[in-house]
């Protein structure tokens, strides 16, 4: 069993020269300060008697305190704080994808404000999957926070370092690869994990054990008793844990509120392979890249079937290339062909696997249903299987690409017609199953929107758990635990939006973002006012611009009473008020505006120019 330190006593300091953080050899001392100046927080292997006792870590003031910064009140940006005393862990930093009111946003980050000044405190962070809703926001936020050591399964280390590939000026990570059986003691945490199904490899449970008691933190997950390419989770190692005694349970929500077990992959397989193995002509599967566990079998029946595959997309290909390298699919090299190769192979001989099944813009689907790949033309005879859900938000999207696949000929097939998706999330069963195993004091749905966690507190309480022993808590918001007892506090963390807009990221685009909102609304109107720089007068007719708020052309009316207003305003005021332009902008912006709202009920973003001559 492999134990590691990063607690302060011996942050820097190896326990036994020669052997290093991956459990290789090396000379004493050696690439030790390179290490160092990465993280400052190195870890270290320690003998299972150098455990330390819970009881050198607890005070009689010292709280557990716990607080999901993101991911209670949507479905993405997973992140959860465990704090005891001068230590801090994380779980997971992801991103969530914006909606439709955020043009213009490329996705959402957690805020790592109240960790600002705590950095040197933060031992480490645990990744239980590589889905971006969990690793996201890696690259944005390591950095900020110090660039503490990363534990995680190989599948999500590999894909956490290709994805680094696009943040090369952010410096180098301290990835750290773990096993299902390793133990960290990260200050006065000691870290266990355990298996869970997923729809990706290397998914896992985290057991949190603290001086208070032990706090389990699901990741996503389900109970998939016929999964593919990987063990069912382990029913008997939860149990075990559940017999020692688990203060918290932390749960997944996102598809608790339904009723029964989620469907298994293989069985969504016997479907799949029946589509393979009878399509007259190509087939072209949608699905989420990192849906490995959905694209190894296809790959797999595939070559069974004797058929070719293509890949579309630069994430499926990287994904698909990770997994081989980690052995987790094993298949004939030769059976992959380039897009470019497809139409030298009959068509009833081709398989094309491709991510933008949600309706994405420049996602391969996409671009093949509208004519713009440049390979792969839809012709009459091709199946277009929709092998994912829809994601919220996504339906309107998603329902105009089926529309265009129709037209262009092509057959149709996704989830509702036949099972051709599972989903990744346990349902109602196997919460209730998950609560009997692991038998926690309190229970904190998580992973979701609000109506999600109150949904998943209902299963809870179906299962015994008294109403005030279940916390649904807002992002941000405190839970502290001491002496057996857990309050969820009034107390709340920093937990507001961070955008990432193209390059950039900021907290404060929020002002930005509402300025986006008010243009795609309602438009904006341009004042531009020329006044003489020495008396203020003004020298010819005020300008008047519209973008986005009414047709000139036939709003003449509106537009020359609203020159004429402006015009006596600026004419009525004092020549020495000019002296101050930004006062006579914001008169000019509150006037219009009130103006233009009593005529048409609308506000338009008013932007008042004063040009001096």
């Amino acid at each position: 069993m492999m134990r590691y330190s990063s607690s302060p006593q011996n942050q820097m300091r190896p326990q036994h020269a020669g052997v290093n953080r991956l459990g290789g050899t090396h000379a004493a001392g050696q690439n030790r300060q390179k290490r160092s100046f990465q993280t400052g927080r190195t870890p270290i292997i320690k003998k299972p008697a150098e455990a330390p006792s819970f009881a050198r870590f607890r005070t009689q003031d010292t709280k557990l305190r716990v607080a999901v910064i993101g991911g209670l009140e949507e479905v993405g940006r997973n992140c959860t704080m465990f704090e005891y005393g001068e230590d801090i862990i994380l779980v997971d930093m992801g991103l969530q994808f914006p909606e439709e009111d955020m043009p213009g946003i490329d996705y959402i980050i957690p805020n790592m404000g109240y960790l600002k000044g705590k950095e040197k405190h933060i031992r480490g962070v645990i990744i239980t999957h590589g889905h971006y809703d969990h690793i996201g926001g890696i690259p944005h936020l390591i950095p900020k926070i110090g660039y503490p050591p990363i534990y995680a399964l190989p599948m999500t280390n590999s894909i956490i370092k290709k994805r680094q590939e696009d943040f090369r000026d952010v410096g180098q990570f301290s990835i750290n690869n773990v096993k299902l059986t390793d133990k960290l003691q990260l200050g006065s945490f000691e870290v266990e994990f355990f298996h869970v199904n997923h729809n990706i490899p290397d998914s896992m449970g985290i057991v949190i054990r603290t001086p208070e008691g032990t706090v389990i933190h699901t990741g996503d997950w389900k109970f998939d008793y016929q999964p593919v390419g990987e063990p069912p989770a382990d029913l008997q190692r939860i149990a075990k844990i559940g017999d020692q005694g688990v203060l918290a349970l932390m749960s997944d929500s996102t598809n608790a509120m339904m009723p029964g077990h989620q469907t298994s992959e293989t069985e969504i397989g016997v479907n799949l392979e029946n589509l393979i193995q009878k399509a007259p002509g190509r087939i072209i599967i949608g699905a989420f890249s990192s849906l490995l566990s959905r694209i190894k079998m296809l790959i797999e029946m595939s070559e069974k079937h004797g058929k070719v595959v293509a890949l579309g997309g630069f994430s499926m290909k990287s994904n698909v290339e990770i997994a081989k390298e980690l052995g987790y699919m094993k298949f004939n090299p030769k059976i992959l062909i380039d897009m470019q190769q497809v139409d030298k192979y009959p068509p009833n001989k081709v398989v094309i696997i491709c991510t933008g099944a949600q309706g994405e813009k420049n996602a391969t689907l996409m671009r093949i249903a509208t004519g713009e790949h440049r390979d792969i033309k839809l012709v009459p005879g091709d199946t277009v299987v929709f092998s994912s859900s829809v994601v919220p938000g996504n339906e309107r999207t998603v329902q105009r690409l089926k529309d265009t696949l129709f037209r262009k000929g092509a057959e149709v097939i996704h989830h509702e017609m036949m099972d051709v998706h599972a989903g990744g999330h346990a349902k109602a069963d196997e919460v209730k199953l998950m609560l009997t195993l692991l038998k926690p004091k309190y229970f904190i749905p998580q992973h979701g929107n609000h109506f999600m966690l109150r949904l998943n507190g209902k299963v809870a309480a179906s299962m015994g758990i008294p109403k005030e022993n279940i916390f649904i808590a807002d992002n941000g918001q405190v839970m502290e635990f001491k002496n057996g007892m857990g309050v969820l506090t009034k107390e709340k963390l920093p937990s507001d939006h961070v955008f990432v807009d193209g390059l950039g990221v900021s907290d404060e685009t929020n002002i930005v973002l509402r300025d986006r909102q008010v243009l795609a609304e309602d438009g904006m109107v341009v004042i531009i006012a020329t006044v003489d720089s020495k008396t203020g007068k003004l020298i010819q007719n005020p300008d008047i611009i519209s973008r986005g708020f009414v047709f000139l052309k036939e709003h003449k009316e509106l537009i020359e009473d609203l020159r004429h207003r402006v015009k006596k305003m600026v004419t009525d005021s004092d020549p020495l008020s000019w002296a101050d332009t930004n006062g006579i902008k914001n008169k000019l912006r509150d006037y219009v505006g009130q103006f233009l709202f009593s005529k048409t009920e609308k506000r338009p973003m008013i932007l008042p120019v004063v040009i001096e001559v």
